[in-house]
């Protein structure tokens, strides 16, 4: 009869055998622990370079994951997509420089954005009015 093949048999295959237990063990019990570090991560460079036109595939690259599987993990972290969430804090940052008297064209570009027009979309999109119009209100709430 064979030998049943046995990780006793070789002392190296052994400690190969019950390290490859131990991973398969803290991979079910904690088995996304890795991936929110390198979301963490992520979050970690948006919040950095939200000034730069950054694209998806640097930021996935930062948390060394595919592109793919990175939108789908941060989304579930974080409950929206890594484009909302930079999309978010470009608007936010772009308000506070709005409020400090900072031109609408020196803001777009402060906040990462290449058109003036695509930024003046998105800023009444998400807060109901066009840069100029928040800046104006802004004004007059100081005065």
């Amino acid at each position: 009869t064979a030998m049943l093949e046995s990780p006793l048999n070789d002392p190296s295959a052994t400690l190969n055998f019950y390290q490859q237990q131990l991973l398969k063990e803290q991979k079910r019990h904690a088995p996304k622990e890795y991936l929110y570090v390198k979301l963490i991560q992520a979050k970690e460079y948006m919040d950095k370079h939200y000034g730069s036109p950054i694209n998806l595939e640097q930021i996935a690259d930062a948390a060394f994951l595919s592109k793919y599987h990175f939108i789908r993990w941060f989304k579930r972290a974080y409950g929206i997509t890594p484009k909302q969430y930079l999309t978010t804090i470009r608007i936010a940052q772009a308000k506070r420089l709005l409020q400090s008297n900072v031109s609408v064209i020196e803001v777009c570009g402060q906040v990462g954005f290449e058109s003036q027009g695509s930024f003046t979309n998105l800023f009444k999109k998400m807060t109901g009015h066009t840069p100029s119009d928040y800046q104006r209100t802004q004004k007059s709430n100081f005065e």
